[in-house]
C-alpha cells in the first residue's frame, strides 16, 4: 500500500484514541488535538522514506505524547501534567508491541464524545468537532459532506475547541444526573450525521454513503462504550437497517427510488442481520430510537411490498408520537395509516400539519401522494409542482417535477 494512504487509513482508526488519551492528560482539547496532528504530520514524512513502522498505531500514539512533553516543558501552565504524561509515554514505549489493535475502545473515547457533544456547543459545531475529532476526518472532508465552505468548517471547529477551554469543561463522563440528556444529544449529532448521508438534504448527490458509514461506525463505537444502553443498540439497530437500503437507493439513471418500488433483492442482507442483532441487544425497551428501528425492522422483514405490515409499523408510530411529538414524526405515522387505512386517512393527518410544515419540502409530496391515490390528480400535480419549488436537493427536485408532469 502506498505509504501515505497507510497514514491516512491507520489515522482513521487510531485518532480518537489518539486525541483522546492527550486530552485526558493535558485536560484540553484544542492542544491535544493540534498535538495529535502534529503527529499525523510526522507520519506523513516519515513513513514514505523510512518505511511503515511493525506498529503504526502505537508509533502514532507514542509520537504524539512525546510532542505533548516537549510541549509541556516549554509551558509553565501546563508544567504540572509533565510527570502524569512522562509516566505514561515510558509505559507506552515498554509496551509498543502490545497496542490495542483497535478492536477495544477505552473510556478515554466516551469522554471524547460526550465533549465533542456538550450543550455548550451549537448542533452544527458539535458535528464538525465530532466527525473531526472521533471520526478522523479533515477540515476539507467535512465541508464537502455538507456543502459548507471549508473555512466556515474550520472556524467552527475553532470555537468549539475555544470555548470548550474557555469554559473549562472537564474531561469526563457526565455524572449520571446529567448523562441522560448528554447521551441524547450525542445520539442526535449521530444520526444527524447518519440522516446527511443516507438522504442529503441539499446538493447534486442523492445520498453520500461515506457520511452513513462513518455515522454507522461511529455509533457502533458508542454501543461498545456503553453496552447498557438500550438507546445506544436502537440507533445503531436504525442506522444499519436504513443503510441496508441504499444499495436499492438510486435506479441506473442515478434517480431516487421510493421504497415501496425498490429492488429488494438488492438490500445488504449483512447490514439487515446486524440490525436485528443491535435491536435485540436493545432488550425490548421502547425509546425513540428503539422504536424508529422496530419500524425499520419491519420494512426489512417484509420480502415484497405487499408483506408490509402497516397496521404495526401505524402503531409504532403512535408509540413513537406519544414520546417524539413533531410534525416529522406526525407525518410520518400519517404515511403509516394511509397504507394501513387508506389515503383518507393519512390525508387528514396532513392536512393538520399544514402550518407547522409549511415550508418543509415533503409535506407537499406526501400530501400529493395521497391525492395521487385518491384519484385528485389536478390537484397533486400541484402538490408535487410545490414540493419541488421547497426541495433544495437536485436529485429529489427533479423526481418531484416528473411526478408534477405525471
Amino acid at each position: 500500500m502506498d505509504p501515505r494512504a497507510t497514514v491516512e487509513a491507520v489515522w482513521k482508526l487510531e485518532s480518537a484514541r489518539i486525541v483522546a488519551a492527550l486530552t485526558r492528560l493535558v485536560r484540553d482539547v484544542g492542544l491535544a488535538e493540534d498535538l495529535a496532528q502534529d503527529a499525523l504530520l510526522a507520519a506523513l514524512e516519515e513513513w514514505p522514506v523510512k518505511g511503515t513502522p511493525p506498529n503504526p498505531g502505537g508509533w502514532l500514539m507514542l509520537t504524539a505524547k512525546h510532542r505533548a512533553i516537549d510541549r509541556l516543558r516549554r509551558d509553565d501552565r501546563l508544567r504540572a501534567n509533565l510527570a502524569e504524561l512522562g509516566r505514561a509515554a515510558e509505559q507506552q514505549t515498554a509496551a509498543e508491541e502490545e497496542f490495542d489493535d483497535g478492536t477495544g475502545i477505552d473510556d478515554d473515547v466516551l469522554r471524547l464524545i460526550f465533549i465533542a457533544c456538550h450543550p455548550v456547543l451549537s448542533r452544527e459545531s458539535s458535528v464538525a468537532l465530532t466527525l473531526r475529532m472521533i471520526g478522523g476526518l479533515t477540515t476539507a472532508e467535512i465541508a464537502r459532506a455538507f456543502l459548507v465552505p471549508e473555512p466556515t468548517i474550520g472556524q467552527r471547529i475553532s470555537r468549539a475547541k475555544r470555548t470548550l477551554g474557555d469554559r473549562k469543561i472537564p474531561f469526563e463522563v457526565p455524572p449520571p444526573a446529567e448523562r441522560a440528556a448528554r447521551l441524547a444529544a450525542v445520539l442526535e449529532t449521530i444520526y444527524l450525521i447518519f440522516n446527511e448521508g443516507y438522504a442529503a438534504t441539499a446538493g447534486d448527490d442523492w445520498m453520500r454513503p461515506a457520511l452513513a458509514e462513518e455515522a454507522v461506525r461511529l455509533g457502533r463505537m458508542l454501543a461498545g462504550l456503553a453496552p447498557g444502553e438500550a438507546e445506544v443498540h436502537g440507533l445503531v439497530a436504525l442506522m444499519e437497517l436504513h443503510a441496508s437500503r441504499m444499495p436499492a437507493r438510486l435506479g441506473p439513471d442515478g434517480a431516487p427510488v421510493p421504497l415501496l418500488e425498490q429492488d429488494r433483492g438488492r438490500w445488504d442482507q449483512t447490514l439487515i442481520r446486524s440490525g436485528f442483532a443491535s435491536l435485540l441487544r436493545a432488550d425490548r425497551q421502547d425509546g425513540p430510537y428503539v422504536l424508529q428501528a422496530a419500524i425499520a425492522a419491519s420494512h426489512a422483514q417484509a420480502r415484497q411490498p405487499g408483506d408490509t405490515d402497516w397496521v404495526r409499523i401505524a402503531g409504532l408510530y403512535e408509540l413513537l408520537v406519544r414520546q417524539t411529538p413533531t410534525p416529522v414524526v406526525e407525518l410520518n405515522r400519517a404515511v403509516a395509516v394511509a397504507m394501513a387505512f387508506g389515503p383518507e386517512r393519512g390525508l387528514e393527518i396532513v392536512d393538520r400539519l399544514a402550518e407547522p410544515l409549511r415550508d418543509y419540502h415533503l409535506l407537499p409530496a406526501v400530501r400529493g401522494d395521497l391525492l395521487r391515490r385518491l384519484g385528485r390528480d389536478a390537484e397533486a400535480r400541484a402538490e408535487f409542482a410545490r414540493a419541488a419549488d421547497l426541495a433544495r436537493n437536485t436529485r429529489e427536485r427533479d423526481v418531484l417535477l416528473e411526478r408534477a408532469g405525471m
